[in-house]
Order: structure tokens, then sequence, then C-alpha cells
């Protein structure tokens, strides 16, 4: 009860106080008056210009992120054009490798220590280039694929499981990443009904 009491007078005390205002406008209140009618003009200015800023800010933050992903995708390009340009060169060192190791009769004839060192050093010319983004392609019984293989020869098969499966690997075939740099040149099999 005491509290709704002093809530009438709080309320009659704002009412004594705007009557004693209407009442007296002096001219130093209608100064105060304008003066607080200019800041809040001044107020809702800043405040729309503190937005503009804001958008601005935020999307000149989002532009520089995004050229920032943009550069490092240039330079990982770059860099992946900059390997490709050597793997290409060294695709025919490994075609050789491929073909002394492919004539088993001549191979096994050399000497074995001599065989362990060029097998070791192949290995070790391969291991690089994978760390690279090269990847081999083409292997006997695999699915052929027209973007990773190139057909150069069709074997008849009666295997009707055969069929489309890589019978013979001519050529190793390269992916850089995820880019076929050079076709495997391979021999599929064809089925053929008796």
């Amino acid at each position: 009860m005491k509290e709704h009491k002093q809530h009438d007078k709080s309320d009659n005390l704002d009412e004594e106080v705007n009557t004693y205002h209407n009442d007296e406008d002096t001219d130093e209140e209608k100064v105060l008056s304008q003066k607080i009618k200019k800041l809040r003009e001044e107020l809702k200015k800043c405040t729309e210009e503190r937005g503009e800023y804001l958008a601005g800010w935020q999307r000149a933050k989002a532009d520089f992120i995004n050229q920032r992903n943009d550069l490092e995708k240039w330079k990982e390009d770059f860099i992946l054009f900059a390997n490709k340009n050597l793997i290409d060169e060294l695709l025919p060192v490994l075609d050789s490798f491929n073909l002394a190791f492919g004539n088993k009769e001549s191979w096994e004839k050399v000497d074995s220590n001599w065989r362990t060192g060029v097998e070791y050093i192949y290995s070790q010319l391969e291991t690089v280039l994978k760390t690279h983004g090269l990847v081999m392609m083409g292997d006997e019984n695999e699915p052929f694929s027209p973007e990773k293989h190139a057909a150069v020869e069709k074997v008849p098969t009666k295997n009707k499981e055969e069929d489309g499966l890589i019978k013979e690997v001519l050529q190793r075939g390269f992916m850089l990443k995820d880019k076929v740099i050079r076709p495997a040149k391979v021999k599929v099999f064809a089925y053929e009904e008796n």
C-alpha cells in the first residue's frame, strides 16, 4: 500500500514539473529544447553514417578475403603449372625405366646389385613425383575409362566378365593432382559371343 502512495506522489511530481515548464517556458528552455532537437538530428545523422561506414568496411573486408583466396588459388595454379612442365620433361625418363623393367628376360640377366641400385633410383624418382601430385594410371584388369586411358587395341575375349577391362598397359598414364596430363595407352578386352 505504501508503494502505491509513493507511485502516486511520483506521478504528481511529474505533473507539477510539466505544469511548471508549460507555464514558464523561458528563453533558456527554448534554447535548450532547440539544442536537444539539434543533438537528436546530429545523432540520427551520425547513426546513419556509422551504418554506411560499417557496411563499407564489411564490403572491403569481404573483398580483401576474396582477393586473398584468389591469390592463394593463383599461387597453387602457378606452382602446379611449373611442376607440370618439369614433370612433362621427366615422363620419358619414367617410360625408359618402365621399358627396362618390362623386359623381364633382359632385366634378370643384369647384375643383381646394379639392378637393385637402379630400382632404388626409380623408387626415389617416383616418390618425389608423387609428393608433387603425380599419380600413375593404368593397371591391368582395371576398368577402361576414356578420360584416363587411350585404347590402342581391342583384344577379343569369350569371358563376359573381362569385357571393358584393361588387358595390357603399353604406356603408363599420369595425372597431376586431378588433371590427366597423359592418358595410359592400353589394350582392352572386348567381349565377343561365340
